[in-house]
């Protein structure tokens, strides 16, 4: 059996092997499941083995790998409406299969590849409406958010490369920001006391003059504004920030602008969504997750910026054993990461083979599911919504059985319900708090969802909201 690490004769057999299983786990997702499998005795002790000395009948170990990912949760399942997952997009994992099997490393320059991701980049500012600008391809908004934080910082202040941060700054975020950006603004050594957290409307988005308000108090104090971060589509409620009146305030005071869209900017390219992003062209950064609403699979977040050189001069090194030939930057000198995989390939394979039109169209049915449940949710007494219909594909709702009236015993409810309805595996939903009380939020984000997934998530709540 030993084959110096190739799989010799068996590899017609693996290969064959594997499509056979994909083939049926695409079908098997093509519907929800009933239930989710408990994991079983077999498994169990499969993965508390210790290290194999010897390798075994490749077929077979592929079995056992299939067995593990079957009893694991899958975000690609239609009913998986919890959290903001990614759909597994086919197309895309044939991009990956592909990427790791050439294994092109991105740190320079990869002739073809290297273009390829720039193309993508451009198709994906078109696609979102921010034009003449160019991106890199990292591995999750967390660190797309630092990237373009840490330029923003060096915009600010030139010297902090050399001289660290020498002086008190600021960065401006909603209250209902991403944690990322807390975690981005610690790493960068600024501290979570410059963090300031702005105030949300009613319809939870910044208030453009409690921005303001703090932008002055701040440098009457003589601290430095770095960045403000405008939310385009929170994780909690699906919230979209004034980004145009957001924009004409780091204009006015000359303050680096970046959208945090991880979640939400891809619908910014629908027609249904479109107006809710207008302004969102005069940002210095945007940060887009194409691994949550552009469906593809884990991990492909992209950070695109006007400046490109802006990222050259955060990030450059003179490596000696790097070479630096012709005025394009290596792209290791352009991004947090050295050694990095061709990311791109699956965005660039999903917009070739199904067009930005059937992307759009994804989005839009999820936006309408959402409107759906919004709009049965606010018309049965058992349950309480939001105020406001959702802006985007995120409805946080409770379920109100009959007679209960304190908010506090409601919460209690809910955060029991999300635990029943999780070990039921029918649907699988994750609990938001909001405003101190805790909500189910079905996110709608996945391609296969439909209509009737929307029937089965209120037949379960009910059925068990009611039981309780």
């Amino acid at each position: 059996m030993n084959h110096n690490l190739r799989l010799g004769d068996e590899r017609r057999d693996v290969l064959q092997a594997t499509f056979d299983t994909v083939t049926q786990v695409w079908e098997g997702f093509d519907k929800a499941r009933e239930s989710e499998p408990e994991l079983t005795a077999a498994t169990a002790a499969l993965l508390a083995e210790t290290l194999p000395e010897q390798g075994m009948i490749h077929t077979d170990a592929l079995g056992q790998a299939v067995d593990v990912l079957d009893q694991s949760l899958a975000q690609s399942r239609p009913r998986f409406l919890a959290y903001i997952g990614s759909s597994g997009l086919e197309i895309g994992a044939v991009a990956d299969f592909l990427a790791a099997s050439y294994d092109i490393n991105l740190a320079v320059d990869a002739r073809a590849a290297s273009t390829l991701e720039v193309q993508t980049s451009k198709w994906l500012g078109e696609f979102i409406g921010f034009p003449n600008a160019r991106g890199l391809f990292t591995s999750g908004g967390t660190v797309s958010n630092i990237t373009a934080l840490a330029a923003a910082r060096h915009r600010a202040v030139p010297e902090s490369r050399e001289m660290g941060n020498t002086g008190p700054m600021a960065v401006y975020v909603s209250s209902e920001a991403h944690y990322s950006n807390k975690r981005a603004v610690e790493l960068l050594g600024l501290g979570t006391r410059a963090v300031r957290s702005i105030a949300i409307d009613e319809q939870h988005r910044m208030v453009p003059a409690a921005l303001e308000e703090q932008i002055r108090a701040d440098m009457a104090a003589g601290v430095k504004p770095m960045c403000i971060i405008a939310s385009a589509g929170t994780t909690l409620t699906g919230a979209i920030d004034p980004l145009r009146e957001i924009a004409r305030i780091a204009q006015t005071y000359n303050i680096w602008m970046h959208v945090d869209g991880a979640y939400g900017a891809p619908a910014a390219g629908t027609d249904v969504a479109r107006d809710l992003f207008d302004g969102i062209e005069l940002a210095d950064s945007v940060t887009i997750d194409a691994h949550k609403w552009l469906f593809v699979p884990k991990a492909c977040s992209i950070v695109l910026v006007k400046d490109y050189a802006a990222l050259a001069a955060t990030f450059g090194h003179n490596e000696a054993y790097m070479p630096h030939e012709g005025e394009e930057p290596n792209p290791v000198d352009v991004t947090l990461e050295y050694s990095r995989p061709l990311r791109a390939l699956k965005l660039w394979l999903g917009f070739k083979a199904h067009g930005a039109s059937e992307f759009r169209s994804a989005i839009t049915k999820n936006i309408e599911l959402a409107q759906e449940t919004y709009s049965r949710a606010s018309v049965n007494a058992s349950f309480r919504v939001l105020h406001h219909r959702p802006q985007l594909s995120i409805v946080p709702l409770q379920h109100i059985p009959h007679g209960m009236t304190d908010p506090e015993q409601i919460s209690k409810h809910n955060a029991a319900l999300c635990s029943a309805i999780e070990k039921d595996g029918r649907v699988f939903l994750s609990p938001a708090v909001i405003d101190g009380e805790t909500w189910l939020r079905p996110c709608f984000t996945n391609f296969r969802t439909e209509l009737s997934d929307v029937d089965v998530l209120f037949e379960v709540i009910e059925d068990l909201g009611n039981k309780r």
